[in-house]
């Protein structure tokens, strides 16, 4: 699915194209630093490819989304094959979302999309990383099925995300 007109018609679900790497990066960037997610503490605003999601979710297996409020990206998020893991495990990443359109189920519609990515391209779970400040993305991940487990997988560099979550797909 390239594009994807959501219930609200100044909404818009996308793949991420090269243009919007700067305006994703400004998105996680603002949340994260609402949220006192910062990049000392090993958050996704410290990842050296925050700058480069078109390049890095244009490789096999991976895919990132951005949504479009009115002309602007307003969030966005992805999947991708989870690092020094099993081959049939995925991890949810980078799921953020401007405070304009939270609360309009756009997160849902995202991670329901990449999940669907995810079991085409034959990963059978799907894994995530958050941390207990983000309680709103914890009941939504609660809701579509992730279960709570208590050792990490794969080598994310996410010490800091105490909460870890597996949903089969």
């Amino acid at each position: 699915m390239s594009l994807a007109i959501l219930a609200e018609p100044q909404c818009l679900l996308r793949r991420i194209a090269p243009h919007d790497n700067p305006a994703i990066a400004r998105v996680i960037r603002q949340v994260s630093a609402e949220y006192g997610l910062t990049a000392d503490k090993g958050y996704t605003v410290a990842d050296p490819d925050l700058d480069e999601l078109y390049q890095v979710y244009s490789k096999p297996g991976f895919a990132f989304w951005v949504v479009e409020y009115d002309g602007e990206v307003v969030g966005g998020g992805g999947v991708a094959p989870l690092a020094c893991s099993q081959p049939d495990i995925c991890e949810l990443q980078k799921m953020y979302f401007s405070s304009v359109v939270r609360g309009r189920g756009l997160a849902k519609k995202l991670a329901l999309l990449a999940m669907d990515y995810a079991r085409e391209q034959g990963f059978k779970q799907c894994y995530l990383e958050t941390t207990a400040f983000l309680k709103e993305a914890i009941g939504l991940y609660e809701h579509l099925g992730f279960v709570h487990i208590d050792e990490p997988l794969g080598c994310t560099g996410h010490v800091d995300c105490e909460v870890r979550m597996l949903k089969s797909l």
